[in-house]
C-alpha cells in the first residue's frame, strides 16, 4: 500500500500555491480544497480529482500520483482563467515540495482542458507527482 503520502501531498501543494505572489494576486486568494458555503468569486481555484497508483519495488515503497487543479471562473472569457492556470503551472511544474510523509522525487505538468461549463469557463490542470514513500 503506497497511499500514505496523500494528505502530505495535498498539503504541500495547497500550501505551494497559497505562498506565490503571482498565483494569490490572480486568484485573489480564492483557493479551496472544499468550496466554502454561500457565494463563490468570480474566479477561483479547487483542488480536484487524484489517481493514485503503486509504483513499489524491492527498493521500497513508492507512488504515482496523477492530480487535477481547477480554475473556474464566471468572466465572458478564457483569459483570466488561463492566465492564472500559467501561473499554477509555473508553481508546480518542476517543484521540489518538502512532503511531510514521504519524499517527492519529482511533479511535472501531465496535461490541461479548457472547456465551457454551462455559463462558467473551466480550466482542469493534471499533474503526476512521484512519491517515495519514508517510515510505511
Amino acid at each position: 500500500m503506497s497511499y500514505m503520502a496523500t494528505a502530505a501531498l495535498q498539503e504541500a501543494v495547497f500550501s505551494a500555491l497559497m505562498a506565490d505572489a503571482t498565483v494569490d494576486t490572480l486568484s485573489s486568494g480564492a483557493i479551496y480544497d472544499a468550496l466554502p458555503p454561500g457565494p463563490v468569486p468570480s474566479l477561483y481555484v479547487s483542488l480536484g480529482a487524484e489517481r493514485v497508483k503503486d509504483a513499489s519495488d524491492k527498493s521500497g515503497r513508492a507512488a504515482v500520483h496523477d492530480f487535477s487543479i481547477t480554475i473556474v471562473t464566471d468572466s465572458a472569457g478564457f483569459y483570466q482563467a488561463k492566465a492564472l492556470a500559467a501561473a499554477i503551472s509555473d508553481v508546480l511544474d518542476g517543484a521540489d515540495l518538502a512532503l511531510a510523509r514521504g519524499s517527492l522525487t519529482s511533479m511535472n505538468f501531465s496535461r490541461a482542458r479548457a472547456r465551457r461549463v454551462g455559463e462558467k469557463r473551466e480550466i482542469e490542470v493534471w499533474f503526476r507527482a512521484f512519491i517515495d514513500v519514508i517510515g510505511a
